[in-house]
């Protein structure tokens, strides 16, 4: 491609992005932005797809005999903090930044994602299909986002997932379980040592939660991190309780599945364990990966994520990679840089080239 048409891909993904920014689009609420996204491929020959308020599109010449690249990320955002001193929707370009509410999360990645995919749409050679899925209800884990449409998506071979990285190469991220936790005793008066106190019988596992290490440990992240972050008991002072509830975050890394954790911590502990969700997974991809090679190649480096985000939801290998950066996510006067986002067009379109 030209570089004329290059820097045509790059006005048009600006110019898309500030649309977006001035259209309210909270997670659940995303149904107006979801049409941009949509009228926005359509009015550039793309034919797309759309379930609720996910948006995806496959490139001109489709094929079922070559495996699929998913290039996705999502177009919802939280709700702006009471911190903003300026219009959250009001996209203002100054000093080579572009201002606004979801610029930074996901807005730029998703803009890209789209110039990238726009950029190949019409090949016939592509040795991959290409699917771009910009999707909803990502900063809630809502089930009417990306999990919604993947059975409607095909069979897919890896993905991109567009957050703000800043272009470095996300190999792998933590998974996140949340369980509550009941230890249960009986009630009794306090002044003649009857009852069995529940808040006694949760210390035993409290402390294991604190200070239990599992044996697998990642190259990436180091150990499973488990925190004791919610505790109540307890009706009034001269009751003995008979039942004492805490509630445990989970941060798993690539050596484990969720279900492998929960397995492990029901084994130690007495108290009744229950998952509220094991659908937020720990994902990778192998450093030797061709995709991660292509970044490699171009200078970017690796590291783990933290952060949880739609890679949770996807049973493939997958890398997480895009514009911006991810320490102004949810802050006051989130903003992208300009140069960012045209320095994430060009690198996705670099790394895709080295193997389609």
């Amino acid at each position: 491609m030209s570089n004329e048409s290059t820097e045509q891909l790059y006005n048009d993904a600006v110019g898309l992005l500030r649309r977006l920014i001035a259209t309210p689009s909270f997670s659940r609420e995303e149904h107006d932005t979801a049409g941009v996204l949509d009228a926005f491929l359509k009015d550039h020959g793309i034919a797309t797809r759309r379930h609720k308020n996910n948006v995806w599109a496959f490139n001109r010449h489709f094929d079922l005999s070559k495996p699929t690249i998913l290039l996705n990320s999502h177009h919802d955002t939280v709700r702006p903090n009471g911190a903003y001193t300026r219009d959250p929707f009001a996209p203002a370009v100054e000093g080579g930044r572009l201002y606004g509410l979801g610029s930074n999360d996901a807005g730029a990645s998703g803009v890209s994602l789209i110039a990238a995919f726009r950029h190949f749409y019409e090949r016939p050679d592509l040795q991959y299909n290409l699917c771009v899925a910009i999707t909803a209800e990502e900063e809630n884990s809502g089930a009417d986002g990306l999990e919604s449409i993947l059975p409607m998506l095909g069979p897919l071979d890896f993905a991109i997932v567009g957050e703000p990285t800043q272009m470095q190469l996300a190999i792998a991220e933590r998974g996140l379980m949340v369980v509550d936790c009941i230890a249960r005793g009986k009630a009794g008066h306090a002044a003649r040592e009857e009852g069995d106190n529940a808040i006694y019988r949760a210390l035993p596992d409290i402390e294991w939660f604190r200070t239990y290490r599992f044996p697998r440990e990642s190259d990436l992240f180091g150990a499973v991190k488990m925190t004791v972050t919610i505790i109540g008991a307890g009706t009034q002072h001269n009751v003995v309780p008979a039942e004492c509830r805490f509630t445990v975050d989970i941060r798993v890394t690539d050596r484990y599945t969720n279900e492998e954790v929960l397995d492990e911590i029901r084994r130690h502990v007495a108290c009744e364990v229950v998952p509220r969700s094991t659908r937020l997974k720990p994902s990778s991809i192998d450093p030797k990966h061709p995709i991660v090679l292509a970044g490699l190649a171009l200078g970017r480096t690796t590291y783990g994520s933290p952060t949880t985000s739609d890679q949770a939801l996807l049973d493939i290998p997958s890398l997480k990679l895009g514009p911006g950066d991810s320490a102004r996510s949810h802050s006051a006067d989130e903003w992208v840089g300009l140069a960012e986002i045209r320095e994430g067009i060009e690198l996705y379109i670099k790394m895709l080239s080295s193997i389609l």
